[in-house]
């Protein structure tokens, strides 16, 4: 397993993670006896950082995480959860967030986590459910340290969804070690500029931003929730289909653009979409670690056989580039 540096922060992670999320959804209703044969199996294989949140599952993903690993007692894995605040908490940033790392911890069983992202959208005046650029400097960052000086967290984490103009005001500041940031097949916009008219979101080359400030990138959503197996059809553990983030404003959409790439498939870059995909987030050198979400212990198996392949050829970076094209001034 090629581990990367990430960031930073001195750490190498591996460059396939293992999400625990919820779209999976292995972590939350699997088969405690799977979850812990797979967990060992992905550390056999070099998989050393593992994701998780409370919103997944409302603490059962890391209740399941914290069960598997006090078992196993592994060395040198990095462990990584999130905070996402309410806005009824707004007004008491710092011990909903004390609060918040304190519940999973006690689920993860562990002293600290080496990874503490805040999971809150981030636009530039905030409003609703999301954060602005001035909450988050002034009240999350702050309260962040807090808990970093007391050795419960090692590092500090963003998830950039939100508006491309606030997240990179937030990664500029230097204060995140970490970002999560959506790549995929159907958006490639952290690393490149879009087409004119490209219906998703323009995340404006995000990945130069982490690589001046000196941010390790968590890539999510690298098969856009599952859209990019070119299936509608769903395991009975996974979750519901997800809205989607950053690429079209339907689940059924994104299916459709994805199944329109299928010539690199038969034009035999990949053995599957599922594959190309995965092999498509690990081809930029931005990329620190991706998560595949999972319903399966075949599902790790597929993401690591695909990571095990390597990133794409070049050919075929260059052929999905001109797929792409075709969907420049489509509707969102």
């Amino acid at each position: 397993m090629q581990l990367r540096v990430f960031g930073r922060t001195g750490m190498q992670l591996s460059v396939l993670g293992f999400g625990c999320g919820a779209v999976g959804g292995f972590m939350v209703r699997g088969d405690p006896v799977d979850q812990e044969r797979t967990i060992a199996r992905a550390i056999a294989a070099g998989v050393n950082y593992f994701d998780t949140a409370v919103q997944y599952g409302d603490g059962e993903s890391e209740k399941n995480l914290g069960r598997v690993l006090q078992k196993l007692k592994p060395a040198n894995v990095a462990v990584g959860t999130k905070v996402r605040l309410p806005p009824s908490e707004f007004g008491r940033i710092a011990d909903a967030v004390r609060m918040s790392l304190e519940g999973s911890l006690a689920r993860l069983r562990l002293d600290r986590v080496d990874i503490f992202h805040l999971h809150n959208a981030i636009t530039e005046n905030g409003g609703g459910s999301a954060l602005s650029v001035r909450q988050v400097l002034d009240d999350v960052v702050p309260a962040f340290e807090r808990l970093r000086q007391q050795g419960k967290i090692r590092f500090l984490g963003m998830t950039a969804v939100g508006d491309t103009a606030a997240l990179q005001q937030v990664i500029d500041a230097g204060v995140f070690d970490s970002a999560q940031i959506v790549y995929n097949m159907l958006n490639p916009s952290a690393a490149d500029d879009l087409p004119p008219s490209y219906p998703a979101q323009d995340y404006g080359r995000l990945f130069d931003h982490t690589k001046a400030a000196g941010v390790g990138v968590v890539g999510i959503r690298v098969l856009a929730g599952g859209a990019l197996s070119g299936s509608a059809e769903r395991h009975p553990i996974a979750g519901p289909a997800p809205e989607p983030i950053g690429s079209a404003m339907s689940y059924d959409a994104d299916i459709d653009r994805a199944r329109r790439l299928i010539a690199l498939v038969t034009e035999g870059f990949a053995a599957s979409l599922t594959e190309a995909a995965t092999r498509f987030a690990i081809s930029h050198p931005a990329m620190g670690t991706i998560l595949v979400g999972m319903a399966t212990p075949q599902q790790f198996e597929d993401a690591l056989a695909a990571v095990e392949k390597g990133p794409l050829p070049q050919a075929a970076l260059d052929r999905l580039t001109a797929l792409q094209q075709a969907f420049s001034g489509e509707p969102r």
